[in-house]
């Protein structure tokens, strides 16, 4: 296997490296302006720089105070509640009870939410005594400088996808599979998404290509991709947010790849949708920990089968999912979630401000989530996973 200095430039910053990094991120001008807009918008969009001032002190406060990864995490843990609280109507996790202390897991989840997604992962194993997952992400989303060092701060490692020509793919394919088998040697777990980019359709499919990839650096030990799980703990994660911010933003990508056959992402789009993903009402949210897969599986699509099919069962169906279908005329919906005035509201806010040749794609983004279940077999309102806890081992309520 590989050393770790085979890693550089994916890897996550080193404690030693913490309060270098933390320096040069304080003299930078954009993430000053970001963290002033982030922090105090009003006063930032009236002066700019008076925002980068604000954002220029509290980057140095951090720089000092700060001096390892997990100074860091603890930080951002703390943010990473006040967001629960004043964004999440309800937050409930089921399964983490059954993860074992001290074993790295390799988290294959759902993917909606560039920030939320991992942030709410590692804050629920972080509360149940768990060490935090290295973060799997990609370089696409690195487009600043400033964003690469933050997110390897936070045990975040990169994907290179901007490589061309097969060769180099190879090798990054084979570089990224080696460092996670690395992490999990050095018991740490890792989260990754079971596709590229987010759902933004609603499906929740997990792509052949990622069993593929991570099998690479176990050829040897396993046979066929059968054997991958006799040599990793792969667990599936299941995360349902009954509104999602960035819906609209969603919509009109789909409408417009729809129409014009792809869709050119203007700059600071994947900014902005981190910012509405993180501030965003999102009613009640559900992360569900499956259980580590066992067996043989003789394909990488039956092994993505699999994966899917325990995410689907752990996916929870909220009275914004049902509307959704209903309004693209399913029938004989479930009812097994009390509606909520303050959702109901901000999905009609929702509804009202998508123009009406993207209502389609925004009702499918929801309503896809039931039809995903239908595929499964799994009746309407039932939790099929017959290992699933059937109590919530973390709430949070706002």
């Amino acid at each position: 296997m590989p050393d770790m200095e085979d890693f550089e430039g994916i890897r996550p910053y080193h404690d030693d490296e913490v309060p270098d990094v933390l320096a040069r991120l304080a003299k930078d001008v954009d993430l000053q302006q970001v963290v002033g807009r982030y922090l105090f918008p009003r006063a930032t969009l009236l002066l700019p720089a008076l925002g980068r001032l604000f954002g220029s002190r509290l980057l140095c406060r951090l720089a000092s105070r700060l001096d390892t990864v997990r100074d860091v995490q603890l930080f951002l843990s703390g943010h990473m509640e006040a967001l629960i609280e004043e964004t999440i109507l309800h937050f409930s996790v089921s399964g983490v009870e059954r993860l074992a202390t001290g074993t790295p897991y390799l988290f294959i989840s759902t993917h909606r939410d560039i920030i939320m997604d991992t942030g709410l992962v590692n804050f629920a194993i972080h509360r149940a005594g768990h060490a935090t997952s290295r973060i799997a992400i990609g370089d696409n989303l690195l487009g600043k400088a400033y964003a690469a060092d933050l997110m390897r701060l936070n045990k975040s490692f990169v994907i290179e996808r901007s490589v061309t020509g097969a060769k180099a793919v190879y090798r990054a394919l084979n570089r990224t599979s080696a460092f996670i088998r690395a992490s999990l040697e050095a018991s740490e777990s890792v989260w990754i998404a079971q596709r590229e980019g987010r759902a933004k359709d609603g499906l929740d499919r997990t792509d052949p290509a990622l069993i593929k990839m991570l099998t690479l650096a176990w050829r040897k030990e396993a046979a066929d991709v059968g054997g991958l799980c006799g040599c990793v703990n792969v667990v599936p994660v299941a995360i349902t947010y009954e509104i999602d911010p960035c819906a609209l933003r969603k919509a009109r990508e789909l409408c417009i790849t729809d129409l014009q056959g792809k869709y050119d992402k203007p700059d600071g789009e994947d900014l902005s949708s981190i910012v509405e993903g993180m501030l965003g009402f999102k009613g009640r949210v559900h992360l569900h920990f499956g259980l580590p897969l066992e067996g043989g599986f003789d394909s990488p699509e039956a092994l993505a089968e699999a994966i899917d099919r325990d995410i689907v069962e752990g996916l929870k169906v909220f009275p914004t999912h049902v509307e959704a279908a209903r309004r693209l005329g399913d029938e004989a919906l479930p009812g097994t979630v009390l509606p909520d005035a303050q959702v109901e509201a901000a999905f009609q806010e929702q509804i009202s401000a998508c123009p009406d040749a993207e209502q389609p794609y925004f009702f499918q983004q929801y309503a896809n989530l039931i039809r995903n279940r239908r595929r499964f077999g799994i009746g309407d309102g039932e939790r099929a996973d017959k290992y699933r806890s059937t109590t919530d081992s973390c709430q949070i309520s706002s």
